[in-house]
């Protein structure tokens, strides 16, 4: 199992910046991929971000140029760099692991963006 704890968000002005991180219970170079998601009030689930075991980075078309996803192997972390917020990623956030072909979630974090 792999438990994820997140932390950061908040409340941010439009084209304002937050960062979001997240603790893995393990060490984050033996998950194959950690990623962010966020769901919107009404709508779905969407990955916003994702880093491979390999660093292989990929992002949502809407958050590309915007956001980056990082690790620090050191603190078994992966974090979140939200610049030029916009009030369409409003959200609630999740940090997510896959680890030997299960998904595994944090409690999720609340992100808003509002004048």
């Amino acid at each position: 199992q792999v438990q994820l704890v997140e932390s950061g968000g908040g409340l941010a002005q439009p084209g304002g910046s937050l960062r979001l991180s997240c603790a893995a219970s393990k060490t984050i170079f033996n998950i194959n991929r950690m990623a962010w998601y966020r769901q919107a009030p009404g709508k779905e689930r969407e990955l916003v971000a994702a880093i491979t075991s390999d660093g292989s980075t990929n992002y949502a078309d809407s958050v590309k140029g915007r956001f980056t996803i990082s690790r620090d192997g050191a603190e078994n972390t992966v974090s979140l760099e939200m610049n030029g917020l916009q009030p369409e990623d409003t959200a609630v956030y999740y940090c997510n692991a896959v680890y030997r072909l299960f998904f595994y979630w944090g409690q999720g974090t609340q992100v808003t963006v509002s004048s």
